[in-house]
């Protein structure tokens, strides 16, 4: 089935399933007349900012990372990681929009401006919601830290790994959804009882997306699709979550992306997939984060100087504690990051080859508010046309400040 003949099925389903539960609501209505809320009083504002500091005890100031953090390595600074504001409701009960952007965006030096990260609706296919459809702008269901909002991680960075996957983690298209009410209500409690949770994003998740970088045109006709399952669910006291998810596309590279001189395959199409699995023990107090995923991808080969599909491998581990101090939390955290593989939306598909080690501690003195500070071991090999047998090593002490509302 190609991906024309499924996005054809997911629709035809959600046209059948529609109307018929919007006519058992009319009936319901008829039955029981009251008062209509208007649709503006259900919609809800919120977000957060993000302050952070990179140059402290730093051994390496070219040991940077571009995806993590343009403010690490030299020339780093007091930055604004991230200032997000986001509107959401339930204007119907069967609808749900939500719409972010974030205004400290940074492309080419150019800081601080406006760039829209989310903009999406869920529209119901039952009254409970249990099977919906998303469609718009938003993230794609791969990996638990992808999803996981970044309010909630606790390390300053995604890991290498799986975050190469898709650029912001985001992308254009349409998922279908299905999690039963009370795996949704187990999602939502994860989040907002601060265990780190990932948000529900379904027990299934199977979309169609564009498979370019965020906020770009598509620039071919092959569309990426995406799955994943994850289930949560209790043990005693004890939370678990287990999940798998993989993704098959074809992956246009940017022309901006190629360095003079690269040697290509002429379209600039590339294979592009992969397969992960998820394992995540909440920390009641203690807890335990790890994902892995394979694959293939572009990458540039600094032997031939040419990008190629190669196979990728890499993932993480995170083990942390929760301390509960009077009204006070206090979240000591370990990870360690590994990477071996392109990074297709980088320049010539930059080629990475990583070992990481990061301690720190989260400090929440109030709801509203939390400090980070992370001490960052790293290994990093990355390279392209023009970075050339570039090896770096160093630590560095960050530090973050984020206000949420």
């Amino acid at each position: 089935m190609n991906n024309k003949h499924l996005i054809f099925v997911l629709f035809s389903i959600g046209l059948y399933c529609i109307p018929n539960q919007l006519t058992g609501q009319q009936d319901t209505l008829q039955n029981t007349p009251k008062k209509e809320r208007k649709w503006f009083q259900s919609i809800s504002i919120g977000g957060y900012l993000q302050v952070r500091y990179n140059g402290l005890l730093e051994t390496n100031r070219n040991l940077d990372c571009d995806q993590c953090d343009k403010a690490w390595g030299e020339g780093s600074n007091f930055s604004i990681r991230r200032a997000r504001i986001v509107l959401s409701g339930q204007i119907h009960p069967q609808i749900y929009f939500y719409i972010q952007p974030d205004f400290a965006s940074a492309v080419n030096g150019t800081k601080n401006f406006a760039q829209l990260r989310d903009a999406y609706f869920d529209i119901g296919v039952d009254k409970k919601n249990e099977f919906r459809f998303r469609i718009g702008q938003s993230k794609v269901p791969y990996s638990f830290e992808n999803l996981q909002s970044s309010r909630n991680r606790l390390s300053l960075d995604r890991n290498d790994g799986t975050n190469s996957s898709f650029s912001n983690e985001r992308d254009l298209g349409i998922h279908f959804m299905w999690a039963p009410t009370k795996r949704r209500e187990l999602f939502k409690s994860l989040v907002a009882d601060g265990l780190k949770g990932s948000g529900d994003y379904g027990v299934i998740a199977l979309g169609i997306v564009n498979g370019q970088p965020l906020n770009t045109r598509e620039m071919n006709d092959n569309k990426h699709v995406v799955f994943r399952a994850a289930y949560p669910f209790n043990i005693k006291n004890q939370t678990f979550e287990a999940g798998i998810q993989g993704y098959t596309g074809i992956y246009r590279m940017m022309d901006d992306d190629i360095s003079a001189g690269v040697k290509h395959n002429g379209s600039l199409n590339y294979k592009d997939e992969r397969v992960g699995i998820t394992a995540v023990w909440y920390p009641k107090p203690f807890g335990i984060q790890a994902e892995y995923n394979i694959g293939r991808g572009p990458e540039f080969n600094k032997l031939t100087d040419s990008i190629e599909t190669q196979n990728l491998s890499g993932g993480y581990v995170l083990l942390n504690y929760q301390l509960r101090l009077k009204e006070q939390l206090l979240i000591p955290f370990v990870k360690y990051k590994y990477y071996d593989g392109g990074k297709k939306f980088e320049q010539d598909a930059r080629s990475y080859h990583l070992n990481e080690m990061e301690f720190g501690i989260e400090w929440q003195p109030w709801k509203h508010f939390e400090l980070v500070v992370m001490y960052t071991m790293s290994e990093r090999r990355y390279e392209d046309f023009t970075l050339r047998d570039n090896f770096q090593r160093g630590n560095v002490l960050r530090l973050q400040a984020q206000f949420m509302f």
